[in-house]
């Protein structure tokens, strides 16, 4: 993944990118973009769709799933983390139109699905309508940010926020975002100052500390949700961090709580 320095405003709507290792399927879309007028961009791999994704700013992308090296899912993950590319919607290509293959799709950020083999009205109709539901681009100095690495970070803290009680490896993690342990754990050290499981165990903890301050969810389930081996290690490793237990840390903001004033009242008598 390299990493585009000038990309090309693009102030045409109607503009395409077509993500697919199928010179037959590839075939077949370009000559229905052609009789609806769309301008095409078309990539072979997901590194070089990414890439140019970046570089031209296309409405739309058509991204096969099952592409060679890094996957249609990985390289939806990469634009959606990234400021340049996160407005653009990503409809998925695939021969697996299951019901799980969907949802991982639409987690990763795609808008649509359309099942191989296609019928030409429905790919006309579906990018027809993303194409029109178009967010507004980036913003002018939003190139002047982000680099390979920062996006690379992102698209990986926002795995692991969404998988807290059951975090991937970090080989799979990598996988997902089609980069190696090495480069992901380089970028997290340069970044954030720590590896990434260093990153992940603060962020458990900072959502431990939300959910024991901010919420009535018993200290079980919250060490439940946030996958701590039992209650008793959560409760170590809380207090490891905040310097309190979690029971005391709750009774503690809870007590000032009750007597803090209230908004056009009088204060509360302890």
């Amino acid at each position: 993944m390299s990493n585009p320095q000038h990309p090309v405003r693009d102030a045409t709507p109607g503009h395409v990118l077509l993500i697919d290792d199928s010179t037959a399927d590839l075939r077949l879309l370009m000559d229905l973009m052609t009789l609806r007028g769309l301008r095409l961009t078309v990539a072979l791999d997901g590194e070089r769709g990414y890439d140019r994704a970046v570089a031209q700013q296309p409405g739309l992308v058509l991204l096969d799933v099952g592409l060679p090296g890094m996957d249609g899912y990985s390289v939806c993950r990469l634009l959606k983390a990234n400021p340049l590319t996160q407005h653009i919607p990503v409809i998925f290509l695939t021969v697996a139109a299951d019901l799980e293959s969907r949802l991982d799709g639409f987690a990763a950020g795609g808008v649509d699905y359309i099942a191989k083999p296609f019928a030409a009205q429905e790919v006309l109709a579906r990018v027809g309508v993303h194409l029109q539901r178009r967010s507004p681009g980036p913003a002018a100095n939003a190139a002047e940010a982000i680099s390979s690495d920062s996006v690379l970070v992102t698209a990986a803290q926002r795995l692991l926020r969404e998988q807290l009680d059951s975090p991937p490896e970090l080989d799979e993690l990598a996988r997902k975002l089609g980069s190696n342990r090495r480069r992901l754990n380089e970028a997290f050290q340069a970044l954030c100052g720590q590896p990434v499981f260093g990153w992940f165990r603060e962020e458990r903890l900072r959502q431990a500390h939300e959910l024991v301050c901010r919420s009535g969810i018993a200290l079980s389930g919250i060490a439940e949700a946030l996958s701590y081996a039992s209650q008793a290690t959560f409760t170590r490793a809380f207090g490891e961090r905040y310097g309190l237990p979690p029971r005391e840390m709750r009774g503690l903001v809870q007590g000032r709580q009750i007597n803090e004033p209230q908004s056009g009242g009088a204060a509360s008598v302890p």
